[in-house]
C-alpha cells in the first residue's frame, strides 16, 4: 500500500508518462504498455486500487478527463478534412454504428448469455472506439491520409453516439418494463440530447466570439477553455446522463471550424494535457481491476463474445456501411479490423453495470469483466497489428523518414536530390511557382503554398516527413516556421538555415534572435546565399563511408574548409542532419553526405 493519496496520484502520473516514453523508445503500442503497467501495480502486486482509494472522487475524475480528451480530439475535426472522405465517415458513424449496435446486441445475447435488455445496452455502448486509443495508434502506424482521417473522425464522433445508444436502449427498456409507461421519458431523452448539442454549439460560438473580440487576454485563454469545457460537460450530463460527451464534442467541432487563430495556438497545449490524462487515466482504470474480474475475463463465453466482436461484428458493419462510398478493399479491411475500445467504454459500462443491477438485471454483474476483456483484447491485438497490417495493405507511408524542405532554390534542390538518391523522401514547399520550377525540372516532389496557410494544413500530407528544414531568404519567416511547428516535429527535428551575417574579426551577428525556433543547419558561417553560391560555383554532393582506418578526423583533413557537411546516415538507417547543436559524432560505418569542391563527373551518388 502507498503511504498517502498524494503519493498514489504522483505514482500514477509518473508511471503513465513513463509508459508513454517506453512505448516511444522501443516502438511499442503506448496503450498496451499503459494497460500492462496498470495491471502490474494494481491487481498483480496490489500496490494501489484507485477506485477504492479515491472513493467518491474516482468517477468525477475519470469523467472530467474523458470530457477534456474528447474535446481536444474534436478540436482537430475541421470540415475541410472531409473532402474525399465525408461520405464514408458519415456512413460509418450512422449506418455502421447502427449495424454494429444490432449485431453486437445479438452477439451479447446469444454468445455472452446476457438478457435482451442488458445486451442492447452494452451493444450500443460497444460501437465506440475513441481518441484515447485511436490517436496513439495513428501516431504509431503513420497511415496514409484517407484511412487515418476516417479512423480519427469515427473515433471522436462515435464516442458520444455509443454512449447515447446505451442510454437510449436503457430508456426504452425502462419504458417497456414499467407498469405505467410514460412516453415523456423517451421525449425527455431526445430533448436532452438536442439540448446538449445546442449547448455545445452556443458555448463554442460564444467562446470563439470572445476570443476574436479580444474580451479574453492571451494568458487566460487556455484556462478559460478548460473551465468552459467542464461547465459544458457538467450541465449537459446533469440534465441527461452521458449527453455531456455529446455536448463537448459539439463545442470542439464548432470552435475548430470558426477559423480562430488563437484556438489553433492552444491546440498543442490541449494535446499535451490529453497525453497526460490518457496516460494517467488508463493506468488508473486498469489498476482498479480486481483478481476476480481478471479471472472472469477468461470465461469461454466472454472470450467467444470478444472474438466475434473483433472478427465478425466490426468487419461486417464496416463492409456493409461503406458499400458505394469509394473505399478500396484494402481500406475496408484495415478500418474493419482497427476498433480498439478505451476509456469511454470502461467508464460508461461501469455506470450501467450499477444501474442495471439495481434495476434487477443480475446478469449485468459481468459487464465490468466483459468490457475489460474487450478493451484488453482489442488494445493488444490492434496495437501490435496496425503497423504490420497497414504495410501489408499498402496503407502506410513506407520507407525511411523524410524531410520537408521550405524554400525552393538551387541549394535546396541539390539537397532534396541527395536525399532522394539516399532513398529518403523529401518535398520542397514554396509559395512561388517560379522557385518551384527548379524542383519540377529535377523531378522532385513539390508543393505550392505557404506552410502557415490553412489550405496547406489540410492539403499537404506531412506524415512521411519527420524533419522540417526552413531554407528561405526570409530569416524571420524561417524562425517563425520553426517556432510554429516545433511541437509537432520535436525540438531535435526542426532546423533553419543560419540567420547570422559575418563581419570583420571573424565574428557573426543576426537580426533574428538565434535561439528562436529550431537548430541552425550545417554551420552558422554558411548563410543561404553562401550555400547557393557554392552550388552555382561547382560544388557537388558527395558521399563517403567511414571505416576504422578512415575516421571522421581523417575525412575532415581531406576536405576543403569550405565543405558543407549536410547529413549522415547511420548503419541502422537513421538520418541525422549536421547542425550547430549536433552532439553525435560520426562513427565507423556512417555515411557522410557533403557539399564539396569537385567536378560533377566525380560525384558519388548517395545510397542507403
Amino acid at each position: 500500500m502507498v503511504p498517502s493519496l498524494l503519493f498514489e496520484l504522483m505514482l500514477i502520473c509518473i508511471l503513465g508518462v513513463a509508459s508513454q516514453w517506453v512505448a516511444w523508445r522501443f516502438r511499442m503500442p503506448a496503450i498496451v504498455v499503459m494497460a500492462a503497467t496498470g495491471l502490474m501495480i494494481g491487481p498483480v502486486f496490489g500496490f494501489i486500487n484507485p477506485e477504492q482509494d479515491f472513493g467518491d472522487l474516482y468517477s468525477p475524475l475519470i469523467s472530467v478527463a474523458v470530457a477534456i480528451i474528447l474535446f481536444e480530439g474534436s478540436l482537430n475535426l475541421s470540415f475541410q478534412e472531409l473532402r474525399g472522405v465525408g461520405r464514408p465517415i458519415f456512413r460509418i458513424s450512422t449506418v455502421g454504428a447502427f449495424i454494429a449496435w444490432i449485431l453486437g446486441s445479438l452477439t451479447a445475447h446469444y454468445i455472452a448469455g446476457l438478457s435482451w435488455a442488458v445486451a442492447f445496452v452494452i451493444g450500443g455502448l460497444f460501437v465506440v472506439t475513441g481518441p484515447t486509443v485511436i490517436m496513439p495508434l495513428l501516431r504509431q502506424a503513420k497511415l496514409k491520409a484517407r484511412p487515418a482521417k476516417i479512423l480519427k473522425w469515427e473515433g471522436i464522433i462515435v464516442d458520444p453516439i455509443g454512449a447515447l445508444l446505451a442510454v437510449f436502449a436503457f430508456e426504452i427498456i425502462t419504458f417497456m418494463t414499467a407498469s405505467n409507461p410514460e412516453a415523456s421519458q423517451i421525449i425527455f431523452f431526445f430533448a436532452g440530447s438536442l439540448f446538449a448539442i445546442f449547448l455545445g454549439w452556443i458555448l463554442g460560438r460564444g467562446l470563439g466570439w470572445m476570443f476574436e473580440m479580444g474580451h479574453v487576454p492571451e494568458f487566460l485563454k487556455s484556462p478559460t477553455v478548460v473551465v468552459v469545457v467542464l461547465f459544458c460537460f457538467t450541465i449537459a450530463d446533469v440534465i441527461m446522463h452521458e449527453t455531456g460527451l455529446l455536448s463537448v464534442t459539439a463545442m470542439g467541432i464548432t470552435l475548430a471550424n470558426m477559423g480562430i487563430r488563437s484556438v489553433s495556438d492552444m491546440r498543442h497545449f490541449k494535446e499535451n494535457i490529453s497525453v497526460l490524462l490518457i496516460s494517467t487515466i488508463f493506468v488508473m482504470l486498469t489498476a482498479s481491476l480486481d483478481v476476480a474480474t481478471i479471472i472472469q475475463i477468461f470465461n469461454p463465453h466472454i472470450i467467444g463474445y470478444v472474438l466475434l466482436m473483433m472478427f465478425a461484428v466490426r468487419p461486417l458493419s464496416i463492409f456493409l456501411s461503406t458499400i458505394g462510398t469509394g473505399l478500396s478493399l484494402n481500406e475496408k479491411v484495415l478500418i474493419g479490423w482497427i476498433a480498439p475500445r478505451g476509456i469511454v467504454a470502461l467508464t460508461v459500462s461501469g455506470y450501467f453495470a450499477g444501474v442495471l443491477t439495481d434495476a434487477g438485471y443480475e446478469d449485468a454483474s459481468i459487464l465490468t469483466a466483459l468490457t475489460f476483456a474487450l478493451v484488453i483484447f482489442t488494445v493488444i491485438a490492434h496495437g501490435f497489428s496496425i503497423g504490420w497490417l497497414s504495410k501489408k495493405l499498402n496503407l502506410s507511408n513506407k520507407g525511411n523518414p523524410g524531410a520537408l524542405i521550405v524554400g525552393s532554390n538551387p541549394f535546396t534542390v541539390q539537397l532534396a536530390k541527395s536525399l532522394k538518391e539516399a532513398n529518403y523522401p523529401s518535398i520542397l514547399v514554396d509559395s512561388s511557382w517560379e522557385n518551384l520550377s527548379l524542383a519540377r525540372k529535377e523531378g522532385l516532389e513539390s508543393y505550392h503554398g505557404s506552410m502557415l496557410s490553412e489550405q496547406t494544413e489540410h492539403h499537404l500530407d506531412t506524415i512521411p516527413y519527420e524533419y522540417l528544414l526552413t531554407l528561405t531568404h526570409d530569416k524571420s519567416y524561417n524562425s517563425l516556421l520553426c517556432t510554429t511547428f516545433l511541437p509537432e516535429y520535436g525540438r531535435t527535428n526542426v532546423f533553419k538555415v543560419s540567420p547570422y551575417t559575418a563581419f570583420k574579426d571573424n565574428g557573426y551577428s543576426t537580426g533574428v534572435v538565434s535561439q528562436v525556433g529550431g537548430r541552425i543547419l550545417f554551420d552558422k558561417k554558411f548563410s543561404l546565399d553562401d550555400l547557393i553560391d557554392k552550388v552555382e560555383n561547382g560544388f557537388t554532393v558527395r558521399q563517403t563511408t567511414l571505416t576504422d582506418k578512415f575516421t571522421f578526423e581523417n575525412y575532415k583533413q581531406t576536405k576543403d574548409p569550405e565543405t558543407v557537411y549536410l547529413f549522415l546516415i547511420k548503419p541502422s538507417g537513421q538520418l541525422k542532419f549536421f547542425s550547430e547543436e549536433m552532439r553525435t559524432l560520426p562513427a565507423t560505418g556512417d555515411k557522410i553526405v557533403s557539399l564539396t569542391k569537385g567536378k560533377e563527373s566525380e560525384r558519388q551518388p548517395a545510397q542507403s
